[in-house]
């Protein structure tokens, strides 16, 4: 169950980024701020969660790993953020670092 947790606090992780990205926008301010706020609250929620069977190094290793992926595709999907192959090449790295840690656990 720590897993589906770790999973689940790594998409969440997605979100406050993205809150915040809409809290640049004068008519979503607070939204924005709001959307940040409750992934933040829910994500840490389920990182505590998932660290009391998994090691904090690799459950924050792979958190942050789900967060950082994910948000480079939703800004490049939804806000036009560049693409690259180098950029693409990048992401790759830490997913790859990601699944090194799921398998050395």
């Amino acid at each position: 169950m720590s897993w589906i947790y770790l999973i689940l606090a790594g998409l969440l992780e997605i979100g406050w980024p993205v809150g915040l990205k809409m809290a640049q926008e004068p008519n979503s301010r607070w939204s924005g701020i709001a959307v940040a706020i409750a992934f933040m609250a829910g994500s840490g929620l389920l990182l505590w969660l998932a660290q009391r069977e998994i090691p904090i190094g690799t459950a924050y290793a792979i958190w942050t790993g789900i967060g950082a992926a994910g948000t480079f595709l939703v800004g490049i999907a939804v806000y036009g953020d560049p693409s690259s192959i180098a950029r693409f090449a990048g992401v790759a790295l830490i997913v790859g670092g990601v699944i090194t840690l799921k398998l050395a656990h």
